[in-house]
């Protein structure tokens, strides 16, 4: 890197560095979102445009952020379905395409396995890929 360009950094990182450094905290983090939020708004999906590498930076940031601090625990199918189904209202006796009632508790008190024709259905009932319902 010449001098120049050092020498450029040197003027213009304070004016960038709140949202291209590494968040250590709940609000650097915040800023960030809020700025990809924008980022999006503005960009969609042009990869031309001219910040399209600055929204994939920004993503690189938050992404880490986020494994550190909000890692995702592994879940399985049925523990998948009962958030889902605790999220959107949903009871046993909704999940009619799944089964009778009878069907549908032993599924969730993990006495049965949901089989693929189930998994097709709850994955387009709940808008979700069919891999949610299989681990």
């Amino acid at each position: 890197m010449t001098t120049t360009a050092i020498k450029t950094l040197h003027k213009t990182w304070p004016a960038v560095s709140e949202f291209l450094s590494v968040p250590h905290d709940d609000a650097a983090y915040q800023r960030l979102v809020d700025l990809m939020d924008s980022l999006i708004d503005e960009i969609g999906n042009n990869e031309k445009h001219p910040a399209a590498g600055l929204m994939e930076t920004i993503g690189v940031l938050i992404a880490e952020y986020e494994k550190e601090h909000f890692p995702i625990e592994s879940t399985t199918g049925i523990e998948a379905l009962k958030y889902l189904m605790e999220e959107k209202g949903i009871k046993q006796s909704d999940l009619k395409e799944i089964g009778s009632q009878g069907v549908v508790s032993e599924i969730l008190n993990g006495k049965r396995a949901l089989n693929v024709r189930q998994i097709k259905q709850l994955a387009e009932r709940f808008n979700v890929s069919s891999t949610v319902f299989i681990k």
